[in-house]
């Protein structure tokens, strides 16, 4: 079953590729972090409880009001089980260029990712067993999780303009400023440095959707794309390893061997790179 890396970075498109990626003719199973990051901090789960611990003191509107529509018929107990996370202000905790932001957001990722793998790993083992030839790994910080070297493939979302980017973000989301905006962006990275990462790879093992047009050029785009990696990895092998599981594991082991290699590879010439400057 091939692993196809799916990233780039906050209003970029990137949902709106996961979407033709499970619709015909391709027909993907789409394992999404940003979901799975949304279910493991349910109230009642380990991770909400360890949110409400860390950020409750220093955030006092950390979970939403009891008047709010999204708490109506929930218990509301005295550690604030039952209310759901106050999103924007715990992101104005986390999102931004400052020590304080940098050291709050490492936490957070601290107690939301173990959670998330976890999460990850059922939902792959799930669709390995229902014979699948591929899963959509739909993971913002892909490259920055460490999942790239388990993919068999990467695609990255993005746009040549950052101001493009600016422009989704605030039309998707109306209660950003645009410095809440601005910071969330530079939280994920420059998606054109991703862009150059993914391209490193090869043909077949990385690709660039660029997503400056309207969403039938996107289409063309993701079509042009899929057809490179689908001659790479084609259905009838995943097929085969599938039913003979001993290939299944020797064709995951290469696969991730060469990801790894690429992965080192990039790191040492970004090492380089800098050592020059």
């Amino acid at each position: 079953m091939l692993l196809l890396g799916l990233t780039g970075s906050i209003a970029t498109g990137k949902s709106t590729v996961s979407n033709i990626l499970r619709s015909p003719p391709y027909n993907l199973p789409i394992v999404d972090a940003d979901v799975l990051a949304r279910q493991v901090v349910e109230p009642g789960t380990p991770g909400y409880a360890a949110i409400v611990k860390n950020f409750g003191p220093t955030t006092p509107d950390l979970l939403l009001p009891a008047s709010d529509p999204l708490c109506k018929g929930r218990e509301d107990g005295p550690n604030g089980k039952g209310r759901p996370l106050n999103r924007p202000a715990l992101g104005r905790q986390v999102f931004g260029d400052g020590e304080e932001q940098f050291k709050r957001r490492k936490v957070l990722n601290g107690i939301v990712h173990p959670e998330v793998r976890k999460a990850l790993w059922r939902a792959l083992f799930y669709y390995y067993i229902m014979g699948y030839w591929a899963v959509v790994l739909d993971i913002p910080l892909l490259f920055e999780s460490g999942w790239e070297a388990l993919c068999g493939a990467v695609l990255v979302v993005a746009v040549t303009d950052p101001k493009i980017q600016m422009q989704r973000l605030l039309a998707r989301d109306a209660f950003l400023t645009p410095e809440d905006a601005q910071n969330r962006v530079h939280s994920q990275g420059d998606v054109r440095e991703k862009a150059r990462r993914a391209e490193a790879r090869g043909k077949g093992w990385g690709a660039v959707v660029w997503n400056d047009g309207d969403r039938e050029e996107l289409g063309r785009e993701v079509a042009k794309k899929m057809k490179e990696i689908g001659d790479t990895c084609p259905g009838w092998w995943a097929k085969i390893c599938w039913l003979c599981p001993p290939v299944g594991l020797m064709s995951a082991g290469w696969c991730y061997w060469k990801s790894r290699g690429m992965q080192n590879r990039w790191e040492e010439q970004v090492k380089n790179e800098k050592a020059k400057l």
